[in-house]
């Protein structure tokens, strides 16, 4: 049997993860560059000019056109939350890495935030992954794999014919041999049973 090429990707290793997302102004720049790659554009408005100043620990953008006033995770998923943006991306660093899912107790542990933060940062997070893929079809080269997400109850039936367990196929587009495009379908159950 060849070697599954989607498997044998190159990803980012947890100290590459670390040396560029390690510091919270290392997650502020990235975050600034991703929202505003030509810089801050107002989101009432869309103009460009604003001043900044510091509201307790978040840097606030204020329009000097309409002085709307923004801050970098506004009308994000992370819009409010008390946590850093570190764990925010270790935290979507964790969920993608792992083929199997990873229990909020892990994210828990891995993050150290209690379980509620956990459970509900990533299923943020799997909401935001879901429907960024919704609209966007695969084509030519797809390649398919499933895997089941849920515990083991004492008792019950073990591996893939188990009641505790929802399937969930990934999907990846391959162009030249590399992947283009990614896609994520989870059975609608699973996030009624978690």
């Amino acid at each position: 049997m060849p070697i599954n090429g989607i498997q044998m990707q190159k990803g980012l290793s947890l100290p590459e993860f670390i040396q560029l997302y390690g510091s919270e102004q290392q997650c502020e720049d990235a975050l600034q560059k991703a929202r505003w790659p030509q810089g801050f554009r107002c989101p009432k408005c869309h103009r460009q000019n604003a001043s900044t100043f510091i509201r307790g620990k978040t840097r606030i953008w204020d329009c000097c056109h309409c002085s709307h006033q923004a801050s970098l995770t506004a009308g994000t998923m992370m819009h409010q939350s008390q946590l850093p943006l570190t764990k925010w991306f270790l935290a979507v660093y964790l969920v993608t890495q792992l083929k199997t899912d990873i229990a909020a107790l892990s994210l828990r542990r891995q993050l150290g935030i209690t379980w509620k933060a956990a459970w509900l940062l990533k299923h943020k997070l799997m909401e935001a992954m879901r429907q960024r893929e919704s609209g966007r079809p695969l084509s030519g080269d797809v390649r398919i794999d499933d895997a089941y997400l849920g515990g083991e109850r004492n008792g019950g039936k073990r591996g893939r014919g188990s009641e505790n367990k929802v399937a969930f196929v990934a999907a990846v587009e391959m162009r030249d041999g590399l992947t283009h495009h990614q896609a994520l379908h989870l059975l609608f159950e699973f996030t009624q049973r978690i």
